[in-house]
């Protein structure tokens, strides 16, 4: 029997908080929470379109989601036009390899085609070898490898940061 995939609907928050919990252990529970109930509530904080899809067991017990949206642009992908996102793609440990995550993918690329989009991205960290496989196993491409930076600049106030290079651009 294939895995059924369907729209989450919005008796399915406790348990996509809990999938999402352990897709992203180190976010903060309250904050996938507040996410997860205004995107079920076609409310999500992005301006462009963001779903997701379930599939459950026999028991009504839900062991995968995808989140999949718009986006502007993706590293890989034609930059003139919008493209499908998996924002965030979880199948539970005990059934990874019975094609569930399978079909959570390409529920997602239905409806980026839906869309018009004639592309999906994704992402994954560098160190998770297991999400890289699945991505290949249901025909990603891997397009990119990246290590991102980030320096704090709250050193000084924003006010004050702007007169020190307003000084510096006076003296020159």
């Amino acid at each position: 029997m294939s895995p059924r995939v369907r729209a989450a609907i919005e008796r399915d928050l406790r348990q996509i908080v809990s999938l999402g919990m352990a897709l992203w252990p180190d976010e903060p529970g309250p904050e996938i929470d507040e996410h997860m109930r205004a995107t079920l509530a076609g409310l999500p904080r992005s301006t462009l379109p963001l779903t997701l899809f379930v599939v459950e067991d026999s028991n009504d017990r839900l062991i995968g989601f995808i989140e999949v949206g718009l986006r502007s642009h993706a590293d890989g992908c034609d930059g003139r036009q919008p493209v499908g996102f998996i924002e965030g793609w979880y199948v539970v440990p005990e059934v990874r390899g019975r094609g569930v995550g399978r079909a959570l993918a390409n529920a997602a690329e239905e409806w980026a085609r839906q869309r018009g989009c004639i592309e999906i991205a994704s992402d994954t960290w560098a160190d998770n070898e297991a999400s890289q496989l699945a991505h290949r196993a249901v025909g990603f491409e891997m397009v990119d490898r990246c290590v991102n930076f980030r320096k704090a600049l709250m050193s000084e106030t924003p006010a004050d940061s702007a007169v020190s290079v307003m000084k510096r651009v006076d003296t020159q």
